[in-house]
């Protein structure tokens, strides 16, 4: 069933975004990111009691290519 949209204001976009409106099949963004980070350092919240006395975050990697981004158009 298609989509009937109304006005749309775009403010700002990224560079790696997706903007969609209406029917899609398949939404690909064309970028890919590596985080590393050690024990707890995502936790959010109110009152976090985070204990890590021995914590270290392994950051060797071997490999030549982790995400391969191929484009398609």
């Amino acid at each position: 069933m298609p989509a009937i949209v109304g006005a749309v204001k775009v403010i700002s976009i990224g560079s790696s975004s997706v903007f969609n409106i209406g029917d899609v099949y398949a939404i690909s963004p064309s970028s890919t990111a590596k985080t590393f980070a050690g024990a707890g350092s995502f936790n959010t919240g109110d009152g976090m009691r985070v204990r890590n006395e021995y914590s270290s975050t392994n950051t060797y990697d071997a490999d030549a290519a982790d995400s391969n981004i191929q484009s398609v158009m």
